[in-house]
Parts: structure tokens; sequence; C-alpha cells
């Protein structure tokens, strides 16, 4: 009786071991801690702090690279930001601040690290914070993604803590002109012409047609529409082109083809405005600055 006694609590007790392993309440805050504060060691940064606003500790570190000079954030502020981030296990990297582009709620950021992070460290827009989040904040023992839970290339892993560091935008015109001038460097693009409304054209062969494109236009042509990190969003490059009216595309589409006649290539460039805006499209994310190249084979008034 006493042996069954004994091999019921040793049961119990090794069932309750495995219960406290995967539940993020119990010793998790002091799992993330340790994992921070190895972070923070390796990879050479002692100027983080740690966020203690409220009284109580969050666990989330932070560093300060630009304080910014805009607006106090609250929950029920609209914001938009760029960001990138990596789990600590570095098999989950997401560098590309084309698509990392959010513009929402600050109450609505995910994960709930990050918007805690932005609401008590980040503090004006305009600012620049590097966030070290625990995995408790952010996506605790199941992790995220797809593919196995075995398996982090595509997914973050369970337990991971997060490096995140974002930039909130203060001024979105601006942030756009700076996006494209930086695209602009980086992929050697001269001989483009800047419009009032922010808008960069190039037209590499010019037009032979007499007929100018306006608002009336009906229009043949080639194109293919790229996020700035080369991505296509969106392309019809078939003999015979398609055919559209130039109120059913976009703003910044509309001014570029005013600049061409039939016959034309052109290239334009354009900031989120003249796009698809904070709503973003199929395709496209949120503020995203967009380029067309375009080969105008007909016009009609």
């Amino acid at each position: 009786m006493k042996q069954v006694l004994f091999s019921l609590l040793l049961l119990a007790a090794v069932s309750l071991a495995s219960c406290r392993k995967n539940d993020p309440q119990v010793d998790i805050k002091t799992y993330d801690q340790q994992q921070i504060t190895s972070y923070l060691a390796a990879n050479g940064i002692t100027n983080a702090q740690k966020d203690t606003v409220g009284g109580d500790t969050t666990g989330i570190y932070y560093q300060v690279l630009n304080t910014g000079n805009g607006a106090l954030l609250s929950y029920p502020d609209s914001v938009a930001f760029v960001y990138n981030f990596r789990s600590f296990d570095g098999k989950f990297i997401a560098s590309d601040t084309v698509l990392n582009h959010y513009d929402g709620y600050l109450g609505h950021v995910a994960p709930n690290g990050l918007m805690l992070g932005i609401h008590n460290d980040l503090l004006r827009k305009g600012g620049k914070v590097r966030f070290f989040i625990p995995s408790h904040l952010a996506y605790g023992v199941n992790g995220t993604g797809t593919g196995s839970k075995t398996i982090t290339n595509g997914r973050i892993a369970g337990n991971q803590c997060l490096d995140y560091t974002v930039e909130v935008i203060n001024d979105e015109k601006a942030y756009d002109q700076l996006v494209i001038n930086h695209y602009m460097t980086a992929n050697n693009l001269s001989g483009y012409t800047e419009t009032p409304s922010g808008l960069w054209y190039k037209i590499t062969i010019p037009g032979t047609g007499t007929n100018s494109i306006t608002y009336n236009s009906t229009v043949t042509l080639t194109y293919t529409g790229l996020l700035l990190n080369g991505t296509i969003f969106d392309q019809f490059n078939t003999t015979g082109g398609e055919q559209f009216n130039i109120p059913d595309v976009v703003p910044g589409f509309q001014e570029g083809l005013e600049h061409a006649t039939a016959g034309a290539t052109i290239s334009f460039i354009m900031p989120s405005a003249l796009g698809y805006g904070a709503a973003g499209s199929s395709g496209v994310p949120a503020n995203a600055c967009l380029r067309y190249d375009c080969a105008i084979i007909s016009v009609t008034p």
C-alpha cells in the first residue's frame, strides 16, 4: 500500500513539474530576465535601461536611439512606425522596413510587449528606440509563424525574447522623401525630376504621340509596379497592353502619365500619399512608396 501511495505521489509531482514548465506565470519572468541580461552582454549593449513605468517592471529593456520631438503617445493615438526585429536565437529576422510598417492605433499594436514599450519608453513621435522584449510579453511558450514548433526558420520559436528597433514617424511626407532619396542612391538612379507633389519621374524614351494625357484620357500601356524593396505587387506586360481610364488609377500614376505621350517609356516613384496611403491595398502595405515603369502604347482624348 505504501509503495502504491509513493508511486502516486511521485507521479503527481512529475505531472505538476511538467505543468509548471509550460506555465508562463511560473518562473518565466526570471527565465526572460536571464535571457535578456545574457543577450545584452553578448552583444556589447551597456546602456539599455529597464522599464519601470508605473512602479512595477514589465521586464522590458530599452535603448533610446532618438528621443524625438513630436507629441507624447497614449493608447488611443493613431501612430505610424517602421520596425525591424529578430528573435534572440537569431533564427527569425524581419529586417524589411518596407513591409514592416504599421499605421493604426497604439492600443492595437502587437505583441503586447511592443505596445507597452512604445507607450512607456518611446515617449514622442519622431523617436527611435530599441526594445528587448521578454518572451512572456511576446509570443509565449508556443511562439508564432508557420511550420513545426521544432523548426524556427519562418517562425518564432516558443519562449523567445525579441529584439525590436522601432521608429515612430512624425511627418509622413518628409519620411517618404527620405525613403525615396535613399532608394535612388542605393540603386544609382539619376535623371529623375521631382514635382511639387513629391512625385519623381523620368522619361527614358520620348513619346511620338501628339495627344497629351489628361484626366479624361483613356490609355493603353504595359507596366510594372514595385515596392521599394524590389517586390513586384502588380504588372501587365502582355503584348497589346492594358487599357484603362485615368480617373481609375492612384493619384501618383495619374500625375506621372501627364508628363508623357504615346510611344514613351516612363518611370515614376511616388510617396505613399500619392499611392495607397495608410490603408494600403492588396500586396501593398500601409504607407508604402511605389515605383512604376510604364511603356505607353496609345492615348485617346
